[in-house]
């Protein structure tokens, strides 16, 4: 049987001899060519022409066109894996190859933000991301990527595998330049302390300068390959008439090195080779560690789409690679299989480890009609799943990308932080100038060691990683936890808040409702008449009552003219009549106070047909969390639209002094309005009509469990419904805070305590490099302490 090659669609005369690896298979090439470019075309992340091509490539032209430039990003359907099309806008999040602090960061937002149609533009220095936001009809993604690489930086799409080769590349040469750097040091170190100390006592000058040029030779490649980074890094920011961290850095080398070269060729003057080679080592040393402690920060949230399947399965068994999957096709799972994308269970039962998801060790039960989703652990059950969110929509998708959105915030001190470091790297430079001036005139022969010791020690590097690791570690840490932030400002509001406002039903209750009694007013209806006509109107509502109510139907009616009056009830028209049901002074027409206990009333024509109690169970996680905000002098308010008897006991059996009861969305969002200027509230509900008063607080948190317009309107989101991790996530904003202000104090306090001994020539060049690549990396591991879980 013969095959075809898989790019240009050609027979396959050579065996197996040609293969690349596409969608995690070999795919049989016809000759080195087809091989070569369709390497190509995988390592450069474009992995999507093949899937979305109509035709093969053309023989006489490997290349496909629109692979030759940036412009295949530009074509809809492979924008469709990593493009979200927002109201008016699309969004992306790219990785970035080159950046290494926050002057990078800035200098990609600065030139970016003035980019025709770029409507925004966030860098992370610490997981080496960007999200950027753009009109389609003002520019192209295209466009952006090449404004990008035009200051001199590599941009494509995020994909965690992609990003963790492109890590590898770097490490690998960062290990190169520093193992160079090294050997380098040692040998020209030896040449040194034999020409420093005379430990050659007789040496003649002839073998002493035989010396300098044997240092010369080790010292060149250093600074021609090892520190090559510096000036790349260098260059990028004087390009853009802006100052970085590797400028003073790259000034400190080159000037060492040229000077010594000068001496070296003239016989005159002393050389600087040790310090040239001892400098990049040590920096290079530095960066490496530094960009280990920053991949771990960043790994948890890319680690959680790792965790999703590249290929899934159809019914009929048949393969498919699982980002092509579209809404509403049907897949089949087996046990030990993680599930390849978001969907509702069809047919089958199961149950489900969704502690990369919720932090929960114990595995869910799902069966028909329940939902799962992508990365999660299908532990027993064959299932069969319809789609319901493509992968670039998936929860793990969502939580991701609003990770990297939380990480990329700045607090306040954190943008100060960033332009003082800028400012900072000019005024190192105008120090540095005035010291090798005021040393030239007292002693000669030392000030430019001591200039060179006042470039390097004083780089801002530890001053611009204060905040960006901490949040990163942080923001990892609540994903672990099963709390998705939505909104940058989370860490910082949640450490103020003094007002805890929460829901009952679904909230500090279960939500399980069950109905507990129920009592027939018009002897003409029986009680399961009543129950199937009052599921029929909740079948137009989803809240945990509207359940309660579709467990004890038996017979549905059609419903005409369904209205959901959030907060009160539904209205529809059964059978000619006009049916209500919700709250009694909804229900009714007239004033009942026989009713007045019952939460739900139904009704037709506006007299009263039956009445509902209801049952709902307390959370075991409302009382140690009301107990918590309490010990930490936090006033607890419950807000709840329900106005039975039953708000009263629930907030009597957890504690809760303040119970607003009976009240509309609208009046929620009044209470809350009503508080003093001075209170910082913390809103938790679930349902729709909790939608109003979550947008109206300064800090909202949704419960996972809750309706999507909930989530939407919410500052945070609890996966797992445990309310006790509000406490572990205040105790988490609240360490953050207290390791980035340490990290603040450290990076000012080294800077403001090594400038003047550098000045005054008590800092050696080799204890300047330490210093300012030991400062970096303290700052970025006691980061890294808020990655534990503890």
């Amino acid at each position: 049987m013969t095959h075809s090659c898989y790019h240009c669609g050609e027979p396959v005369l050579t065996g197996d001899t040609y293969q690349v690896v596409i969608f995690d298979q070999p795919r049989l090439m016809c000759c080195p060519g087809c091989q070569a470019v369709a390497t190509t075309i995988v390592d450069s992340g474009l992995s999507s022409y093949y899937q979305y091509r109509t035709t093969p490539a053309d023989k006489a032209d490997l290349v496909p066109e629109e692979l030759k430039s940036l412009s295949l990003y530009d074509n809809e359907d492979v924008q469709r894996e990593f493009v979200r099309d927002l109201a008016e806008q699309k969004e992306v999040t790219l990785s970035l190859d080159g950046v290494s602090c926050a002057a990078c960061a800035w200098l990609i937002e600065k030139q970016l933000q003035r980019a025709q149609g770029v409507t925004h533009i966030q860098v992370n220095t610490t997981t080496n991301r960007a999200t950027v936001r753009w009109d389609q009809t003002q520019t192209s993604l295209s466009t952006i990527l090449t404004h990008i690489h035009q200051l001199g930086y590599k941009a494509a799409p995020f994909e965690a595998d992609k990003q963790e080769q492109q890590y590898h590349r770097n490490m690998k040469q960062y290990l190169y330049r520093l193992g160079i750097a090294g050997l380098a040091t040692m040998q020209v170190m030896m040449l040194a302390v034999a020409m420093y100390f005379e430990v050659f006592g007789d040496m003649d000058e002839t073998f002493r300068n035989y010396f300098r040029w044997i240092s010369l030779i080790f010292a060149t490649p250093v600074l021609l390959y090892s520190a090559l980074p510096f000036y790349t890094n260098a260059w990028r920011n004087l390009k853009a008439r802006t100052l970085g961290m590797d400028v003073p850095v790259s000034i400190a080398l080159l000037f060492a090195y040229f000077s010594s070269l000068y001496a070296t060729v003239t016989g005159k003057g002393e050389v600087f080779f040790e310090s040239v080679a001892m400098f990049t080592f040590f920096l290079l040393l530095g960066r490496f560690l530094e960009m280990r402690a920053r991949r771990t920060a960043a790994a948890a949230s890319a680690n959680l789409l790792k965790l999703v399947p590249k290929m899934a399965r159809y019914l009929d068994g048949e393969a498919v690679p699982a980002n092509s999957l579209s809404v509403g096709e049907k897949i089949r799972v087996l046990p030990g299989e993680p599930f390849p994308a978001d969907g509702v269970v069809l047919t089958g039962t199961t149950s489900v480890d969704e502690a990369m998801l919720t932090g929960e060790s114990l595995p869910q039960m799902k069966q028909e009609g329940d939902v799962v989703y992508a990365g999660t652990m299908n532990v027993e059950g064959n299932v069969d799943l319809e789609v319901t969110a493509n992968h670039k929509e998936s929860l793990v998708a969502n939580i991701v990308r609003l990770q990297d959105e939380a990480q990329m915030a700045k607090p306040k001190v954190a943008v100060l932080a960033d332009k003082i470091a800028r400012y900072f790297v000019a005024a190192i430079l105008l120090i540095s100038a005035s010291t090798w001036l005021y040393w030239h005139f007292e002693r000669p022969d030392d000030a430019f060691w001591i200039m060179l010791s006042v470039l390097v020690a004083t780089c801002p590097c530890a001053l611009s990683l204060a905040t960006p690791t901490a949040l990163t570690c942080s923001t990892s840490t609540f994903g672990q936890l099963g709390i998705m932030l939505r909104r940058s400002h989370v860490l910082e509001t949640l450490t103020k808040v003094n007002r805890l406002v929460v829901d009952k039903t679904g909230t500090l209750t279960e939500g399980k409702i069950e109905i507990s009694d129920v009592a027939i007013v018009n002897p003409e209806y029986d009680e399961q008449n009543v129950l199937d006509i009052a599921a029929s109107l909740e079948a137009f509502a989803n809240h945990p009552i509207a359940h309660a109510f579709q467990l004890r139907a038996l017979t549905y009616y059609d419903v005409v003219d369904a209205d959901n009056h959030i907060g009160l009830g539904i209205s529809g028209i059964i059978n000619g009549q006009h049916w209500r049901i919700g709250k009694p002074d909804f229900a009714l027409t007239t004033t009942e106070t026989a009713f007045s206990h019952y939460p739900v009333v139904l009704s037709c024509d506006g007299m009263p047909i039956a009445a509902f109690s209801l049952n709902d169970p307390i959370r075991d996680s409302s009382a140690s969390l009301i107990a918590a905000f309490k010990h930490a002098g936090i006033q607890t308010t419950m807000l709840t639209g329900d106005q039975s008897a039953n708000a009263d006991m629930v907030a009597n059996q957890l504690g809760i002094e303040t119970v607003i009861s009976g009240v509309s969305p609208q009046g929620k969002l009044a209470y809350l309005q009503e508080l003093s200027s001075d209170t910082i509230t913390l809103m938790v509900g679930d349902g729709v009509n909790d939608a109003p008063v979550l947008a109206g607080a300064h800090l909202s948190v949704a419960m996972g469990g809750g309706t999507d317009i909930a989530k939407a309107s919410a500052d945070m989101v609890l996966l797992s419904d445990d309310l006790e991790k509000l406490l572990t996530a205040r105790q988490l904003a609240r360490r953050t805070r207290r390791i980035i202000a340490e990290n603040l104090a450290w990076a000012l306090g080294y800077n403001v305590t090594i400038l003047p001994l550098a000045v005054m020539g008590f800092v050696a060049p080799y204890v300047a490099v330490v210093g300012m690549s030991a400062s970096s990396i303290i700052v970025v591991s006691n980061s890294l302490r808020l990655l534990n879980r503890k």
